[in-house]
């Protein structure tokens, strides 16, 4: 994938994070930072990003294409599925939380937009490979490779573990209150599902940490192992969050159902 947009490097703070060549000292230290970052906590956020005038140029391309994100909301499961019938009535695998958000999908990203051109970007894909010690692919998918999620007053994404082992996020603008990114950092493991503790953060018993994704941050987080969302948003700034589709594994494709239910049509 190429892009006719801006060059990417124009855009992000190449002297805090040199990830043009990550073999120099500074290449080193900096994946040395960020993997240890990710098995601490499962996340790693990487504040300043983009520089000043490289957050300028996508919020602004972020505010264009927000007049045209489809709008879906509803009820889901921590699980993101449809559970079965052999679950206790009060059990996390059929409690429903609320979502309400927009998107714009990938193929409504023209060439010349910025953001784009990042996710297009292949010193992108090596450094998000480097963070997580693995093959990196983009994903396969017209709609779903790369996301502006838009959530404005009353938007809320309830609580839920991803489906995919980790998600690369770009944060380009805070709402007026709310929206905050709460997390409960590696509540579950490939042994272990902990529904205990999962219902105690359903319930309140359990208060989650607050990741600040304060606008020109980049975030790669092990979203399968933690349980997480984003509160209620709050005023008449929307908030602007870019979500990278990377895996580990080529070919990565979304179902026509979740593409229908994302972006109102299938691909």
């Amino acid at each position: 994938m190429t892009s006719a947009g801006p060059d990417p490097a124009a855009l992000v703070d190449l002297d805090r994070y040199p990830i043009l060549d990550l073999s120099t000292p500074e290449g080193v230290a900096l994946v040395a930072r960020t993997r240890a970052s990710m098995a601490a906590t499962g996340a790693c956020e990487m504040a300043d990003f983009l520089t000043t005038d490289g957050l300028a140029r996508c919020l602004a391309d972020g505010r264009d294409l927000g007049f045209v994100a489809h709008r879906s909301r509803g009820a889901t499961t921590p699980y993101l599925e449809q559970p079965g019938p052999e679950w206790e009535a009060d059990h996390p695998r059929l409690r429903r939380n609320p979502f309400s958000l927009g998107a714009v999908a990938y193929d409504q990203f023209p060439d010349s937009s910025p953001i784009r051109a990042l996710y297009e970007w292949e010193p992108l894909r090596a450094f998000v490979a480097a963070v997580l010690s693995c093959d990196v692919h983009r994903y396969d998918d017209p709609l779903g490779a790369l996301n502006l999620a838009v959530m404005t007053d009353g938007d809320v994404l309830g609580w839920h573990f991803d489906q995919t082992d980790f998600v690369v996020s770009l944060a380009l603008r805070s709402a007026d209150a709310g929206g905050e990114f709460e997390v409960v950092p590696g509540i579950r493991t490939a042994f272990d599902e902990s529904y205990a503790r999962v219902g105690g953060v359903l319930d309140g018993v359990e208060a989650p940490e607050v990741l600040p994704n304060v606008p020109g941050t980049l975030l790669v987080f092990a979203g399968r192992w933690s349980l997480h969302r984003v509160s209620a948003i709050r005023g008449a700034t929307s908030r602007l969050m870019v979500l990278f589709g990377f895996d580990s594994e080529p070919g990565t494709r979304s179902t026509p159902t979740l593409q229908m239910s994302r972006y109102g049509r299938t691909a």
